[in-house]
């Protein structure tokens, strides 16, 4: 039987955790935004598993390499520095990025998770963050709340990535088969090539640059008839 060291032990108790607030059946619910893959099936762009890998290996290079997994990366860094402020001013601007529907339920399951691991925070400037959602000074978005918390848990920043991104996938490909043709079995197949996708991301390449333009999102929407582009709606 092999003993495990302090480290080993606090490293899997982390990663229980995460597995369990991650889960989306109990108790915080599911937050997932597709970026437009329901007119991508209506429109015929996805069509298959083949389309459907495209649009989500896309997805990642479009919307999370240039937002989500670039805020991620702030979050880290300015805990680090003890930059608290900073997070005030991302979690904010991160709201104002989106739309009110999206921002609402970004922020709303962000307090979801924020109520149920407030006290069992253990790093002080990951406490000064929470305080400022309990004092209302920061908006709670639930990238933001996450990050904070896997920080606290001494969980990289590499792994909470591929854990969060791969938690979106399976929603999102969850979410393709009540709406299009293609079996459970090919999605079940497709999710686990993913896995080397996510383990080759090149995190060094993120940028510091936050960008809120999605091609695949802006594309169905300036393809609609009935719809303003978003660019141009205040």
């Amino acid at each position: 039987m092999v003993k495990h060291t302090t480290a080993t032990n606090q490293r899997l108790a982390s990663l229980s955790r995460f597995m369990q607030i991650l889960d989306g059946t109990f108790p915080s619910g599911i937050f997932v935004h597709s970026f437009g893959l329901e007119p991508h099936i209506i429109k015929w762009i996805v069509k298959d598993i083949t389309t459907l890998k495209l649009y989500l290996n896309n997805l990642i290079l479009d919307q999370y390499m240039r937002l989500e997994f670039v805020i991620i990366k702030k979050v880290y860094e300015n805990l680090q520095e003890d930059k608290v402020n900073k997070i005030y001013s991302m979690d904010n601007k991160y709201s104002s990025l989106m739309t009110y529907e999206y921002s609402k339920a970004s922020t709303n399951i962000g307090y979801n998770y924020y109520t149920q691991i407030k006290n069992h925070i253990s790093k002080s400037v990951v406490q000064n963050y929470f305080d400022a959602i309990e004092n209302k000074k920061s908006d709670g978005n639930e990238i933001v709340v996450l990050s904070s918390y896997a920080f606290d848990l001494d969980i990289c920043m590499e792994d909470f990535i591929v854990m969060w991104c791969k938690k979106n996938l399976i929603n999102i490909s969850a979410t393709a088969l009540k709406i299009s043709r293609i079996k459970p079995s090919e999605i079940q197949q497709m999710l686990f090539q993913f896995d080397e996708i996510l383990g080759n991301l090149e995190f060094e390449k993120l940028g510091d640059k936050i960008t809120n333009f999605n091609p695949l999102f802006e594309e169905v929407i300036f393809a609609h008839k009935n719809l303003e582009p978003k660019m141009f709606v205040t």
